[in-house]
């Protein structure tokens, strides 16, 4: 009693899908699926037909027929049950999975959508040719695959790993606290005259101050005479002990900020270390009032006004050669941190740049920039918005000329006996320096590391990501090409695609640049700040 095949097929004898359950060929189940619908007589209500060989056990599901192929001695009872209760089976699947579609009736197209989970559900109710004493709900369980003990190795798992992230933010945020005492005790045992004043001035550090000072502090030349160093012991929220002959005080004003007054030699390079480890320092602190002779304020530089050019590159090259797609996105954004700065125009200069298209903010001026290449708002009383940076000129260009591709790459893989060989070679425009270059090459499912035979550069090999990336730390002058050659078991070529390439670099394609800043009322220059970059935003070989 052995069921060997069960089948959907048409009216015509197309098979749609068929899963046998002993070792039967392609052919032989073929032929004897397409001679079905010659041995159905028309208007007969038989479910079963017999041959020399086999019995067909058969059930019309529309436009279908459900058809189990088995042997002549199966029994009949058992392949009438067998074939009862897959014929619930396959509506209910195609119809769970078709309530995300409009209703359709059970076609040719719809078992060919939901052939896979089908199968899965055969597979549940007749194993070896026999049937198994399972119910529909069983079945859509086990096909379901739905385990509360995984759901809860999952919860536990997830939890572990929401505790390890709680733990590592607070030993971060150790680590930082005791960065910044670190640096504050460094501070204070890095300059051992501070409270050293000569007899004509301050001619040293006069030790740490907040912003504010009491009204009634005078600190002039030679006021503050022989102290020892135990100033440099004082702590910065404390407020600082009387240092004057005449009895006057400078109180300690809410923390925001240190001013640090001297040498400015020393205290850069502890300011530089403070903001090294990530301590926020005012750059222009008030000074305190009533300072007759007082040392230079250090301040660390940062202009007001700041912008960027940016440019994403999005590449397609074909694996066979040749360039698929290439498309250039750039922005100039402005970022202004003081709203006093905030009434400004913004001068640039461009090149030809054909091909390029290019569209400036909604409330820039189109008439001031098409007459002087100045960006500048529409309305010259209203300022630029201070705090967060700002898009005021946008440009595209897409194009399918392959000598405007900074970076080609080329695959070779090829396979001899048990082994596959690939070698990958890059090849650089002149145009442009790249820095950071990464090739990410996908490999096939490996149980050890690729073997690399040549790389121009550094590998890596990951195994989370399933891919060998190729790192080039600067490609100039030096190494416009390179090559790559490793070795992985036997696997079809198109594994090894796509490559995916990631770099950055100082120049961009579009040839526009600022070369001013000025102030809309008077025309005065404004400093600023002022940085370029391109780098690659999808850049890919397929």
């Amino acid at each position: 009693m052995v069921v060997l095949a069960a089948s959907i097929i048409t009216k015509t004898g197309k098979p749609l899908l068929s899963r046998q359950f002993v070792d039967m060929s392609r052919i032989r189940i073929e032929g004897l699926l397409a001679a079905f619908p010659k041995l159905v007589g028309s208007g007969k209500q038989h479910t079963y037909v017999e041959t020399e060989n086999v019995r067909y056990v058969y059930q019309p599901l529309e436009s279908l027929f459900l058809l189990l192929v088995t042997n002549k001695q199966s029994n009949i009872l058992e392949d009438l049950e067998t074939l009862r209760l897959l014929s619930k089976l396959v509506p209910e699947y195609c119809q769970i999975t078709l309530n995300t579609y409009e209703h359709q009736p059970l076609d040719e197209e719809t078992v060919q959508r939901f052939a896979f989970d089908l199968l899965f559900a055969f597979d549940e109710v007749i194993s070896f040719g026999h049937k198994d004493n399972v119910t529909l709900q069983q079945v859509k369980t086990y096909t379901e695959m739905d385990s509360h003990e995984e759901k809860l190795h999952k919860m536990i798992i997830q939890s572990k790993i929401n505790d390890t992230k709680d733990v590592m933010k607070k030993k971060a945020s150790e680590i930082d606290k005791d960065k910044v005492h670190k640096a504050r005790e460094g501070g204070k045992s890095g300059f051992p005259g501070l409270g050293s004043i000569s007899s004509g001035g301050m001619g040293g550090m006069g030790g740490f101050a907040t912003e504010t000072y009491d009204s009634e502090s005078g600190m002039g030349g030679g006021s503050m005479g022989d102290h020892h160093d135990d100033m440099g012991a004082q702590s910065y929220d404390a407020p600082m002990p009387s240092r004057s002959d005449s009895g006057s005080r400078v109180m300690a004003a809410p923390k925001k900020g240190m001013v640090l007054g001297g040498k400015s030699g020393s205290t850069n390079k502890f300011l530089d270390s403070l903001k090294a480890e990530g301590e926020m320092l005012d750059n222009e602190p008030s000074p305190a009032r009533g300072v007759a002779s007082a040392a230079p304020v250090i301040s660390v530089p940062e202009e007001s006004v700041s912008i960027a050019i940016e440019e994403k590159l999005i590449v397609t090259l074909k694996k066979d050669g040749g360039l698929e797609s290439m498309e250039v996105q750039g922005t100039m954004a402005l970022e202004v941190m003081n709203e006093d700065d905030a009434f400004i125009h913004i001068h640039i200069e461009a090149g030809a740049n054909k091909g390029f298209q290019f569209k400036t903010h909604p409330n820039i001026d189109k008439g001031l920039y098409s007459r002087n290449n100045t960006l500048g708002l529409k309305d010259p009383n209203r300022p630029f918005p201070a705090g967060s940076p700002l898009g005021v000129l946008k440009w595209r260009m897409q194009t399918n000329d392959e000598s405007m591709v900074p970076l080609s790459i080329n695959c070779w893989p090829s396979t001899s006996g048990n082994e596959s060989y690939v070698s990958i070679e890059y090849e650089a425009t002149n145009a442009f320096d790249l820095a950071g270059v990464i090739i990410s090459v996908p490999l096939p499912l490996l149980r050890d590391a690729p073997v690399v035979n040549q790389v121009d550069g550094d590998f890596m090999y990951d195994p989370r990501k399933n891919a060998l990336e190729w790192s080039i730390d600067l490609i100039d002058d030096t190494n416009r090409s390179g090559s790559l050659e490793f070795v992985v078991p036997a696997a079809d070529v198109d594994v090894f695609f796509p490559i995916e390439v990631s770099f950055s670099s100082k120049k961009t394609f579009c040839d526009v640049k600022v070369v001013g800043v000025t102030n809309v009322e008077g025309g005065d220059a404004v400093k600023f700040a002022y940085s370029t970059g391109m780098m690659a935003g999808g850049y890919a070989v397929v």
